[in-house]
């Protein structure tokens, strides 16, 4: 199971759509992680407005962790943090700090987007030190792809529409690409709510069984807040549904 969460924070934190200027101060989100039949954990998202090095920007942390029997055999504690310019919903600086099991990592990465570079820092391995990487033009990380993909008009995201990205993840860039497939009433704890059907296309191998082993819904409205997610992982299977949700710009339309 090492490393099982990281796979759950990629796909909700790029599974949400709005305008990054449309986050409310103080929005809250939060997943209910399900492994097979036991209830796994719990992932937060929490975004505040703030200024980094003089600039507006969105200050984004995710954490999560296991509960419960999972956790009596695999602790988890995952920390990410991003701060996302304003103005052109891409990071500047994003740190990424996990203890999953045995397993620990902490890495904190900076973004030159003027020249397409990052610096990378080891902040597990001081010894390690900084280095300056190629980068690619847009590049987004664990966290800011999710409110990049927030700031798409309407138009741009329906369904048929398909969406490319690169996404820095550890010390490597991914390419995904996200196809909204089509629209269901999914039941909730809150109640029924209309959602879009987007299936992501990931690097088969290396987290997911298959190149399409994640399936995500979103709230098909204003908001595009991640109401479930499924994933075929290659130690069983995770769900994350929706558990709590605060601040959210505009209402959430459930039925009951």
């Amino acid at each position: 199971m090492k490393k099982f969460f990281n796979s759950i924070f990629l796909f909700l934190f790029i599974s949400g759509f709005g305008q990054i200027t449309d986050i409310n101060d103080g929005e809250s989100i939060t997943l209910r992680i399900h492994y097979g039949f036991l209830n796994a954990g719990y992932a937060n998202l929490t975004a505040q407005k703030t200024n980094y090095r003089g600039v507006p920007h969105l200050h984004v942390r995710g954490t999560g962790q296991t509960s419960g029997a999972v956790k009596a055999f695999f602790k988890v504690d995952d920390f990410y943090e991003s701060y996302i310019n304003m103005q052109t919903e891409l990071p500047s600086f994003y740190v990424r700090n996990v203890k999953e099991g045995t397993y620990r990592q902490h890495l904190e990465t900076v973004f030159n987007h003027s020249n397409n570079t990052l610096v990378l820092t080891d902040r597990k391995t001081p010894a390690n030190g900084s280095k300056v990487i190629k980068s690619v033009k847009g590049v987004q990380d664990m966290l800011s792809c999710f409110y990049y993909l927030r700031s798409k008009s309407p138009a741009e995201l329906r369904v048929g529409s398909v969406i490319n990205m690169n996404v820095w993840i550890d010390d490597e860039m991914f390419p995904f690409q996200l196809k909204v497939t089509g629209t269901e009433n999914l039941d909730t704890k809150f109640g029924t709510i209309n959602c879009l059907k987007i299936i992501p296309s990931v690097k088969s191998g290396r987290v997911f069984k298959e190149k399409e082993g994640v399936t995500m819904w979103v709230s098909n409205d204003a908001n595009h807040v991640p109401i479930l997610l499924k994933a075929d992982i290659a130690v069983g299977s995770l769900k994350a549904s929706i558990d709590d949700f605060k601040n959210v710009k505009y209402p959430l339309k459930f039925t009951k």
